[in-house]
């Protein structure tokens, strides 16, 4: 197993015998430079390429590793909105609805959807015997949410999150910030939820969101980075979507 870093991108792919396994290509430049690594590392053929969920800042430079012997797999969801909004990468040639397995090489890969949480058909990749999970931006370990959660489903991360930590893995790897372990994933899990609980909190006081702003503290997650920057942009982006995506903003009991 081996994790590629471009800026504060990542994805990890699987070297086996038999092949290799790719998960996001990230880009056209940092995709060529890899390919040409694999090559002159390895030596051996790109069998799969595998897209965690639909955003272009993860799956774009797919070009680069189109090949017919090379099958590219994505959740269903992701691959209609590839295919709808003509996204510039290679349209997946397999798709699922809940899970999927990939054997290779000896080692094997399990594919699932857990739900909506960030983007559409965004998925976590488990693999074995190497018990190791990669999910790409729902979550991140040793930095906080991407400031104002765009494009995140919050109750639906939570929902994701406490379903993998069901599964058996010792490493965590994330599309971006730190490598990680299960514990690290369960304080992730907290402070969404505390996040999370504390502004639906300040909405049922009837409090503005710049109220809540001030109000929220979690000092507990101090440590992690951007905390200071990006607390207030996550209060801000859970506020918005409680008020709109469940409709607190038109309760009759809340003011």
């Amino acid at each position: 197993m081996y994790r590629f870093v471009d800026d504060r991108h990542r994805s990890v792919f699987l070297v086996t015998d038999e092949g290799i396994l790719l998960t996001d290509p990230l880009n056209t430049q940092a995709a060529t430079w890899l390919k040409a690594e694999l090559k002159k590392r390895f030596g051996v053929p790109i069998k799969y390429v595998v897209y965690s969920h639909n955003h272009s800042d993860h799956i774009y430079g797919a070009q680069v590793f189109d090949d017919p012997n090379t099958v590219f797999i994505a959740h269903e969801l992701a691959a209609q909105d590839i295919r709808i909004t003509k996204a510039n990468t290679v349209i997946p040639d397999m798709t699922f609805k809940e899970k999927m397995a990939i054997s290779l090489g000896g080692h094997k890969v399990e594919l699932r959807y857990h739900g909506p949480n960030d983007g559409r058909g965004s998925i976590s990749m488990l693999f074995k015997p190497e018990k190791l999970l990669f999910v790409v931006d729902w979550i991140v370990i040793g930095r906080m949410p991407w400031q104002k959660l765009w494009s995140y489903d919050i109750q639906g991360m939570i929902n994701s999150t406490q379903q993998v930590l069901e599964l058996d893995f010792d490493t965590f790897v994330g599309g971006h910030a730190d490598i990680g372990n299960k514990s690290d994933v369960v304080r992730y899990l907290n402070y969404l939820q505390d996040l999370y609980n504390a502004v639906i909190t300040g909405i049922h006081k009837g409090q503005s969101v710049d109220e809540i702003k001030q109000t929220i503290k979690l000092t507990n997650y101090s440590d992690l980075k951007q905390f200071k920057q990006w607390l207030p942009l996550n209060v801000e982006g859970v506020y918005e979507r409680l008020m709109e995506e469940s409709g607190m903003g038109w309760r009759p009991d809340i003011k």
